[in-house]
């Protein structure tokens, strides 16, 4: 009896791992490609979603350059190459070791509205 108790357990156990494993694959497979480009630059060090914290949050940004035709250029210099003034007087570093590639989908990401899941 004892042995088909833990035959079950470790049964439940193996299930319980496949699934969590399945689970957070799924959710990282689901994230833009922006979100995670933005946790791997350390973005979310200096900004959030939704709200100020060093930086403004990546939906304000959004919301302060919707209809802006050239946002998209703007906000690429912006993160590549360093600013400040137009958020405060803390200056936003530059991000020379980003790629243009990356930079790009960043900043779509942000004037999407910040999505952080895949449509």
């Amino acid at each position: 009896m004892l042995g088909f108790r833990l035959r079950v357990a470790v049964v439940a156990g193996s299930v319980a791992v496949l699934v969590a494993g399945w689970s957070g694959a799924v959710l990282a497979a689901s994230a833009p490609a922006g979100y995670e480009i933005a946790k791997q630059n350390a973005c979310l060090g200096c900004h959030t979603l939704d709200r100020k914290l060093v930086g403004p949050g990546f939906r304000e940004i959004s919301a302060k350059y919707k209809g802006d035709g050239g946002a998209q250029a703007t906000l690429e210099k912006k993160v590549r190459d360093g600013g400040s003034g137009v958020w405060g007087v803390i200056p936003m570093p530059s991000h020379p070791r980003m790629s243009d590639a990356d930079i790009h989908t960043v900043v779509a990401w942000v004037l999407a509205g910040a999505p952080t899941t895949a449509k």
